[in-house]
């Protein structure tokens, strides 16, 4: 024989039980079977609400009734022949009748007990129960209907009663000896005291109900039909990449349903584990699939973690103090004070000092367990041996889980250094003896990043996904999307690293997607976007709270740079081509790198000299090998050297300088780059990041540009006085072909001096044949004295900036 038992979802409607009773009509064919049926999906919630209305003195209990009989009529109706509903019909109008007769008298009291309440909520399954053995027998005469009331026998702690299996097992079996029919249907959830007083089994006890009749038959296999394929290896609904588990033992699967796993109510594993009884979980809606199979057996495989689950709404309760240290029965009185106010302790944990004592309980118990632990310590607190109850709520519980994990060393380092990592911090820690648990309390707002870090870290083949929120979509943005979108495949392929765009900004709109934008038509669905507001896109960065979040700027605005600490704050990592922080006031920029080191959040920034070249990263590689760098020269604007490689006298110097900024290679102001300040900038981080401190006005600069080409005050003004200074640009051309030399915009530091300017470059210079648009940096420094360091290549482009950006991504990635 087996027992069925089809959850609220499986039997949320007509059409949902048309799939139940084909499921049963099929399984009847290889013997006798048990069917224990949920109420139909949401009708307990509604029955509750109910009750709660009629007990506050609320008329509109009526309708939610209304809504209940509606339910189960048009259900009815659509499931049984027109020929045989009328006496079904009457048959559940008065019960109907009979709940609000109930209700009434809750109404006309002004209160609900728990024994009502437990009568009140037993309608679901004994309507839903009623409706489904009608509906078989129009498939199968030899199907009975048996009220599961007369079966299983509890005592009166009405809510969650507790079975008593000695009699209960006796009236099953007996029943079960005596009934020859093929299919018995019964009720879950609803059971009787020995006074013949209707109880519940708790929310989720129609489960148990098919466990404590499969236990008492010796049953082949109790299975569990609901609306996912199995038990999972993380909630599904909050972990997309989360895998059914095939196969599973009974100490696992209570680990992870006492852990929230809500495929499974807790207490059902027990009857059927003295017997040695399989669960199997299955899919109502999807019966082909495997499903999950809890047994004795332990299963080989790869990885000792079976799941990760966790329980939400929990308070931290700490009881500390010196008068605890040494003092036998503290703990003993600290539990027999919650056992007495009926307050379930889900985590404990407690320091060898015996100084302080940490219990978990759930959010709606906090203020109950306060009180009573506060008045139970009341002459300890008053004599300042112990402190008065700490309590911390909105927290939740997460638990590693696997019977093959005391096997191994270092997962309990392994989990908590991912969680580190993204800054979920931990405040409570828990580990049984028997090694098959590891759970940690954290901040319920990270509950989602820390559970799709630790999937990813123990199940995803070390695929690690990062999740972008990009500011700035112009040329250099547009390169770097398509960039993404084009090597996504490859990244995550090869490199084991899924880049998603969550979100995109540019001047007017910004778009979010918690799920990855689709980057084949970005450009119209931005186009779509809501109205682009800084302020809002940082909260909704802080509110998604992704694990691996970077904030890619892609602009050349001061505002945005100025975003980068609270993204830091967040743990949430910084990528930039935008020069203006790492070239501010010093103390800022120490404090963005303070901040990064702080929270874990990678500040990186290699684009801000040299574009895609690994300038920024050689000179990090320098300073952290021992090596000290003494002087720098470098030209470091490739717009400035392809506008002075191709100023000639065919090529006017206005002309050179709009074909620069068509060509992508100047800034959307042209004046950043003539003037130097943008040379200035990056000689500056430079220096920086060589370990000197320095600010950008100590920076000598002097300026090529006409004293009125640089008071300009837009573009079109500026091109007008490039026109009109013709002459002076004509003069500085004609005296580099004097001195059989090339115009050159030189950045040098050397004995804490720096200076950027327009220099005269001769032939035997390394910088005179720099062509196009390209970049040369030469490290003077203690390992390179005679020859210095030399990097050179493109140090301008939308392209180039793009990879070097991209760059800095996938270094985040890989860390």
């Amino acid at each position: 024989m087996k027992v069925l038992k089809f959850g609220g979802t499986s039997v949320a409607n007509a059409q949902n039980i048309k799939l139940v009773l084909e499921i049963v009509n099929q399984k009847a064919k290889d013997g006798k079977l048990v069917v224990v049926v949920s109420a139909l999906s949401k009708v307990t919630d509604m029955l509750q609400l109910a009750a709660a209305k009629a007990a506050e003195n609320d008329e509109s209990f009526r309708e939610v009734v209304a809504e209940i009989e509606k339910k189960h009529l048009d259900t009815l109706k659509e499931l049984i022949p027109v020929s045989e509903q009328s006496s079904l019909l009457s048959h559940i109008k008065r019960i109907i009748n009979h709940l609000e007769t109930l209700l009434d008298g809750c109404f006309l009291l002004g209160e609900l007990s728990p024994r009502t309440a437990d009568t009140v909520l037993s309608f679901g399954e004994l309507l839903s129960s009623f409706i489904i053995a009608q509906a078989y027998q129009q498939i199968d005469k030899n199907a009975v209907y048996k009220d599961s009331r007369e079966l299983i026998k509890t005592n009166a702690d009405f809510g969650k009663a507790v079975v008593n299996f000695e009699i209960s097992n006796v009236l099953i079996q007996e029943y079960f000896t005596e009934n020859d029919s093929k299919i018995t249907i019964l009720p879950g959830f609803i059971a009787q005291t020995l006074d013949g007083i209707t109880s519940t089994l708790g929310r989720g006890g129609s489960d148990y109900t098919a466990a404590i009749i499969a236990g008492a038959l010796d049953a082949e296999q109790l299975e569990i039909w609901t609306d996912v394929n199995g038990m999972f290896t993380a909630n599904p609904k909050i972990v997309k990449q989360a895998q059914p588990i095939a196969t599973i033992s009974y100490q696992e699967a209570m680990e992870l349903s006492h852990f929230g796993a809500k495929v499974l109510y807790p207490p059902t594993i027990q009857p059927v584990l003295r017997k040695n009884i399989p669960i199997l979980i299955k899919n109502t809606f999807e019966p082909e699939a495997e499903g999950t199979l809890i047994s004795n057996k332990i299963s080989e495989q790869t990885t000792p973690v079976k799941g990760i689950s966790h329980i939400e709404h929990i308070s931290l309760l700490t009881l500390e103090g010196p008068g605890m240290i040494g003092v036998s029965g503290s703990s003993k009185r600290l539990f027999e004070v919650l056992s007495h106010e009926k307050i379930n302790v889900i985590f404990i944990t407690q320091a060898s000092s015996e100084h302080s004592i940490c219990i978990g309980i759930l959010n709606s118990d906090a203020d109950n367990a306060e009180e009573a632990i506060n008045k139970a310590f009341d002459v300890e607190i008053l004599q300042n041996k112990i402190d008065p109850c700490i309590v911390e709520k909105d927290l939740c519980i997460i638990a590693l889980v696997g019977e093959n994990m005391k096997n191994h060393q270092g997962l309990s380092g392994r989990m908590f250094s991912t969680l580190g990592k993204n800054n979920v911090n931990i405040r409570a820690i828990a580990q049984g003896a028997s090694e098959r648990n590891i759970s940690a309390v954290i901040n319920e707002r990270d509950v989602k990043k820390a559970l799709n870090t630790l999937h990813e870290n123990f199940f995803e083949e070390n695929t690690k996904q990062l999740n972008l929120f990009v500011m700035g979509v112009g040329n250099v943005g547009e390169k770097f999307i398509e960039q993404i979108h084009s090597q996504k495949k490859f990244l995550k392929d090869v490199l084991k690293i899924n880049v998603r765009v969550i979100a995109l900004s540019n001047s007017r709109k910004m778009i979010f997607d918690e799920d990855g934008i689709s980057l084949k038509d970005w450009q119209s669905t931005l186009d779509k976007g809501e109205p682009a507001i800084a302020t809002e896109f940082i909260a909704r960065a802080r509110e998604l709270n992704l694990r691996n979040s970077i904030f890619v700027d892609i602009t050349a605005n001061a505002s945005v740079s100025e975003m980068y600490e609270k993204f830091l704050k967040e743990s949430i990592a910084v990528v930039t081509c935008n020069k203006i922080a790492c070239s501010s006031a010093y103390n800022n920029y120490k404090k963005l790198k303070s901040l990064s080191r702080q929270y874990n959040a990678p500040f990186l920034f290699e684009t801000n000299v040299g574009a895609g070249l690994p300038i920024i990263d050689t000179v990090k590689n320098l300073i952290a090998s021992g090596d000290k760098v003494h002087k720098i020269q470098a030209v470091l604007s490739g717009s400035l050297n392809f506008i002075f490689n191709n100023f000639d006298k065919n090529n006017s110097f206005h002309d050179v300088v709009k074909e620069a900024g068509v060509q992508g290679f100047t800034e959307p102001d042209p004046k950043i780059d003539l003037s130097g300040i943008d040379v200035a900038r990056k000689i500056l981080i430079l220096i920086r990041e060589s370990g000197y401190e320095m600010d950008i006005d100590a920076i000598a600069n002097e300026s090529f540009l006409p004293a009125e080409c640089l008071a300009t005050t837009n573009n079109e003004d500026f091109f007008a006085s490039l026109i009109k200074h013709a002459a002076h640009f004509n003069g500085i051309y004609e005296e580099a072909l004097a001195k059989d030399s090339r115009l050159k915009y030189v950045a040098q530091f050397e004995n804490g001096k720096a200076s950027v300017g327009l220099q005269f470059i001769p032939k035997d210079h390394p910088f005179y044949n720099l062509e196009g648009k390209d970049n040369i940096v030469l490290f003077y420094t203690d390992r390179y004295v005679d020859q210095p360091l030399l990097i050179k290549g493109a140090g301008a482009g939308a392209a180039v900036t793009a990879s070097g950006i991209f760059a800095d991504v996938i270094r985040i990635g890989n860390v």
